[in-house]
């Protein structure tokens, strides 16, 4: 049987609208696109496990007042992003998480806003310590002299920072620079979770217990070590901040 969650009916505008004490706000998106949001929101939260059947089209758009044409392009966003499978006769159903692409930026942000953020962080955490530290030695290696500026500004900027906004995308666009300066085109794909996951976490990070004039330190370590190619060097500095973010992470559970 389908397990459905209670929501309130809608107009419908330029967007859907959700309204309620648990509910999202999606604006300035197609109505098929924001219904989409909504229902791979309740998915990556639990609402709706791994097997679960959901409400057919003629539910959904009963729910949300809108049509079921776009109910049915909201279906397919999600099959493309590997969250529901759907077959006839059957209906739509929750993939198992697995097979979920976490890659995919929608995916990423329901994830990261998703109740379980302890869980988020500590994923991120572990790839960045599976991929960075070699991408840093690497870039030390083969870093061009254009993206060695755009490094060092980048680091330059987060250290001028004045908001917490700015420091963000100053440390975004700094660690996305060394992924390209790698040299290896199958890790630039994965500039897509660095970007939207390391959004999420940088925010976490500087709000919380971190002390900023020493990651603005480690990161300049990091620079200064790509800047003068020393791979080695430049792989024991990503080790050290990483460790440094893990420290914060582990202050914000006490």
């Amino acid at each position: 049987m389908p397990r459905e969650k209670s929501a309130k009916r809608l107009s419908e505008p330029a967007a859907v609208v959700i309204r309620g004490p648990e509910a999202t706000r999606i604006s300035g998106l197609s109505v098929h696109a924001s219904l989409a949001g909504e229902i791979g929101l309740r998915i990556v939260r639990g609402d709706y496990p791994p097997g679960t059947i959901l409400p057919n089209e003629a539910k959904w758009s009963q729910t949300f007042n809108v049509s079921r044409s776009a109910v049915r392009e909201a279906i397919k966003m999600l099959m493309a992003k590997s969250l529901l499978a759907s077959r006839p006769k059957i209906g739509s159903w929750v993939e198992p998480r697995e097979r979920w692409n976490l890659l995919d930026r929608d995916v990423l942000a329901w994830y990261a806003t998703s109740p379980d953020r302890e869980v988020f962080l500590r994923t991120v955490q572990e790839f960045r310590h599976i991929i960075e530290p070699e991408a840093a030695a690497f870039a030390a290696m083969r870093r061009s002299d254009e993206q060695m500026v755009e490094i060092s500004q980048a680091c330059r900027e987060m250290g001028e920072a004045t908001h917490i906004q700015e420091r963000t995308r100053a440390d975004t666009r700094f660690h996305l620079a060394i992924l390209r300066a790698s040299g290896n085109e199958l890790l630039v794909p994965l500039g897509v979770l660095i970007e939207s996951a390391l959004d999420h976490l940088f925010v976490f990070v500087t709000r919380e217990h971190s002390d900023q004039r020493r990651a603005q330190s480690l990161h300049e370590a990091i620079e200064r070590n790509i800047r003068l190619r020393r791979p080695a060097a430049a792989r024991s500095a990503v080790h050290k901040l990483l460790a440094n973010t893990d420290e914060v992470i582990e202050l914000s559970r006490r």
